[in-house]
C-alpha cells in the first residue's frame, strides 16, 4: 500500500510572511526570503524528512499574476467543477500572462491543500477577495494564515470575517517568533481542513513530537558531555621551577581555549540538532551568550548564588589553587594559593576567573619536575555552563527558521539584584543532581561518572521541555524568552 503523503502548497504576496511561515514549517532556513515581487518563478517542494523517510511536503509557490482576469475565466467556466482548474492550465499554461497563476495552482489542481497567508497589518484590498475566491472555487483543503508581523492588528477582524467566507480554518501566526510549540499547534490546525487529511496529519505530528524528544536526548547527552570535558580537564607538562610562574600562566591560558573551543562545538552541534544549518545564529555584543565564559558580568549574571553555592557542598579552595609539593628528602614545601586565589566555598562562588584546582609543581623522585592542572575544583563553572547551555537551547528553539533579522536580537539587560540564569531557580533535589555529577567527574570513577551522567540528562531532557512548552519562562519576545524576573534574555 502506498503511503500518503500530504502536501500543502503556499500561497500568498511577497514580504508578508509566505516563505517565512514555509521556512518555520518546513524547519528549513535554505527558504529564500525577499521582498521582491517575481522572486519566485517556479514552485519548489521543500520535503521533511524524518529518520531519511518523508512524511510532508510543503511547495513554495510564486504569487498571482493575473488574479481578477483568472477568477472571471473560472466564474465563466461551464465543464465539470471537478475539471475547472485542469482545464484553465491548459488554456493559459504557454500564456505569458498567467504564467505565473498557472504555476501557482499547478499543484492545487494536482490535489495540495492550501495554505494562505497575508500580512495582517495591512488593509484587506479587492484583489485578496478575487485571490480567496479563486481558492474557494478551486475546492481545495485550505487554510488561512493571518501573519501577525509587528503585532499590529487593526485590521484583524476584516481578515477574519473575509476569510470566514472562504476557508476551512484560520491561524494567527507570527512566522518571525514561531516555536515548536506553535510549530504543532499550526499543524494541529490544518487537520480540521478537511476530515481525510486528519489521521495522516495525526501520524505526521506524532512524527514530529517523537523526533523532537529524540533531538532533546541528544542535547542533554552533548550538554552532559561538555560538562565532563570540561570538568575532569587534566594535563600535565613538564617544568623546572625557574618556568612555574610562566607554565602556570600558559596551562591556565590553555584550559580557557580549550573550554571556549568545547563549548562552542557543543553550540554547534546543538544548533545543527534543530536544523539551523544555513544561517549562523551570531549574537550580539550585548548578549550574555556573547561574553566570555570567564568575565565578570557572566559570573555576576548566571550561576548560584553564594548562599547555594555553599549549600550545595562546593569544594574548598581556591579557585586556581597552585602548590608546589617537592619530594627532596622527604620534606613537603607546601601549597600556595593562585594570585588573587582564596579559600572556601564562599571564594569560590565569587571568582569569575582562575578556576583550575590541583596545579602542583612535583619534584619526582629521578629530579624531573612536572606541572600538572587540573581537575576543577569550583562547582560555579559547572552552574555557568548549564545556563548558558540552557540559554543557547532556548534561544536555537525559539528561533524561527524564516527569521533573517539577527540585528535586533536582545541582550540580557542588569538584573535589579539576584542571579538571572535558570539553575539558580532549581531546588534542592535538582541541584544535588548536579553537586553528584560534579563529584563523581572530579573523582574520576568511571561507573559514578555515568549514573550521574544519566540523571543529570534526565534533568535537563525535562528542563528542555519546559522550555519547549514556555513552562519554564515568560512567553518569548523577539524569539528569545526571558529568565524568571527579567523583561528579556540573550
Amino acid at each position: 500500500m502506498k503511503t500518503i503523503i500530504p502536501e500543502f502548497a503556499i500561497i500568498g504576496h511577497p514580504n508578508e510572511g509566505k516563505s517565512s511561515v514555509l521556512s518555520t514549517l518546513a524547519e528549513d532556513d535554505s527558504v529564500r526570503v525577499s521582498p521582491i515581487p517575481g522572486e519566485t518563478q517556479v514552485c519548489q517542494t521543500f520535503p521533511v524528512c524524518i529518520d531519511g523517510r518523508e512524511i510532508i511536503r510543503f511547495i513554495d509557490t510564486p504569487g498571482f499574476q493575473n488574479p481578477r482576469q483568472t477568477l472571471q475565466w473560472l466564474q465563466d467556466y461551464q465543464g465539470p467543477e471537478e475539471g475547472m482548474l485542469a482545464a484553465f492550465l491548459a488554456a493559459h499554461r504557454d500564456d505569458p500572462a498567467f504564467r505565473d497563476d498557472c504555476e501557482l495552482l499547478g499543484p492545487v489542481a494536482a490535489g495540495a491543500g492550501v495554505i494562505f497567508v497575508v500580512d495582517g497589518s495591512r488593509p484587506l484590498r479587492h484583489v485578496d477577495r478575487a485571490e480567496m475566491e479563486i481558492l474557494r472555487l478551486s475546492g481545495a483543503p485550505r487554510m488561512a494564515v493571518i501573519n501577525c508581523k509587528d503585532e499590529e492588528v487593526g485590521y484583524l477582524t476584516h481578515w477574519q470575517n473575509e476569510f470566514r467566507r472562504h476557508f476551512n480554518a484560520i491561524r494567527l501566526f507570527n512566522s518571525c517568533r514561531a516555536n515548536y510549540r506553535q510549530r504543532i499547534e499550526l499543524l494541529e490546525s490544518l487537520k480540521a481542513i478537511d476530515q481525510q487529511l486528519e489521521p495522516v496529519l495525526r501520524t505526521v505530528i506524532e512524527a514530529f513530537q517523537e523526533e523532537w524528544e529524540v533531538r532533546n536526548q541528544r542535547a542533554a547527552a552533548l550538554l552532559a558531555g561538555l560538562l565532563q570535558e570540561v570538568l575532569a580537564y587534566r594535563r600535565t607538562v613538564p617544568c623546572s621551577r625557574d618556568e612555574e610562574d610562566r607554565k602556570r600562566r600558559e596551562l591556565h591560558q590553555e584550559y580557557l581555549d580549550y573550554v571556549a573551543e568545547r563549548e562552542r562545538r557543543a553550540q554547534q552541534a546543538i544548533r545543527q540538532l534543530f536544523k539551523h544549518n544555513i544561517f549562523n545564529l551570531e549574537l550580539p555584543p550585548q548578549s550574555i551568550l556573547a561574553e566570555d565564559l570567564f568575565s565578570k558580568r557572566t559570573w555576576e549574571f548566571l550561576g548560584l548564588s553564594d548562599r547555594q553555592i555553599i549549600l550545595a557542598g562546593a569544594l574548598g579552595g581556591a579557585a586556581l589553587g597552585v602548590g608546589i609539593d617537592a619530594a627532596t628528602i622527604g620534606t613537603s614545601f607546601g601549597l600556595f594559593s593562585a594570585v588573587g586565589g582564596l579559600i572556601g566555598a564562599g571564594a569560590t562562588a565569587l571568582k569569575g576567573k582562575d578556576l583550575l584546582s590541583g596545579v602542583r609543581l612535583l619534584g619526582m623522585k629521578m629530579g624531573g619536575e612536572q606541572l600538572r592542572v587540573g581537575p576543577v575544583n569550583n562547582i560555579q563553572l559547572l552552574y555557568i555552563l548549564l545556563d548558558r547551555g540552557l540559554l543557547f537551547y532556548s534561544h536555537v528553539i525559539n528561533w524561527a527558521h524564516g527569521r533573517r533579522d539577527y540585528e535586533r536580537m536582545l541582550g540580557l539587560p542588569k538584573p535589579a539584584g539576584g542571579k538571572s540564569g535558570l539553575t539558580s531557580h532549581w531546588d534542592r533535589e535538582q541541584r544535588k543532581i548536579c553537586d553528584r555529577f560534579f563529584r563523581a567527574v572530579h573523582k574520576g570513577h568511571e561507573g559514578e561518572i555515568e549514573e550521574a551522567s544519566v540523571a543529570l540528562q534526565d534533568l535537563l531532557r525535562d528542563q528542555f521541555s519546559d522550555i519547549a512548552e514556555d513552562r519554564q519562562t515568560a512567553g518569548p519576545d523577539d524569539g528569545i524568552p526571558p529568565f524568571p524576573a527579567q523583561d528579556r534574555s540573550a
